[in-house]
């Protein structure tokens, strides 16, 4: 019998997976928007995360080339965290996720909703 080829890899289907980590969007839409950012200030930022989860997120961000961790020794130590000239790139990626999520949430809201309605134009 012969074996069946692979199927067609899906080009963004590793972003979108590493984007929808547990808190991932958040944390890099606030290192975006407002810089290299101390990981007290980074968690006051998101009401509900964890300091344990926001640890595992950024290690994950920094292994994967998309964050960087600033350490400076100090007394305290100083540590922050900011987007990599990689991380950068996902602006494009925001810019474009909002502007859709925008859309939706209004159409919503204008038919008394939460929900973005089904559209089946394409």
């Amino acid at each position: 019998m012969p074996r069946q080829p692979p199927p067609p890899v899906c080009p963004v289907d590793a972003l979108l997976r590493l984007l929808m980590g547990s808190w991932t969007s958040y944390i890099l839409w606030h290192l975006r928007r407002d810089g290299p950012l101390r990981f007290g200030a980074l968690q006051r930022a998101i009401p509900g995360l964890s300091s344990k989860v926001l640890t595992q997120r950024l290690r994950m961000l920094e292994e994967r080339g998309i964050v960087y961790r600033d350490h400076v020794p100090s007394i305290p130590p100083a540590v922050s965290y900011g987007l990599t000239a990689q991380g950068c790139e996902l602006g494009g990626v925001f810019d474009a996720l909002e502007d859709v999520s925008s859309r939706w949430l209004s159409r919503a809201q204008q038919a008394g909703g939460s929900a973005p309605a089904r559209d089946r134009s394409h």
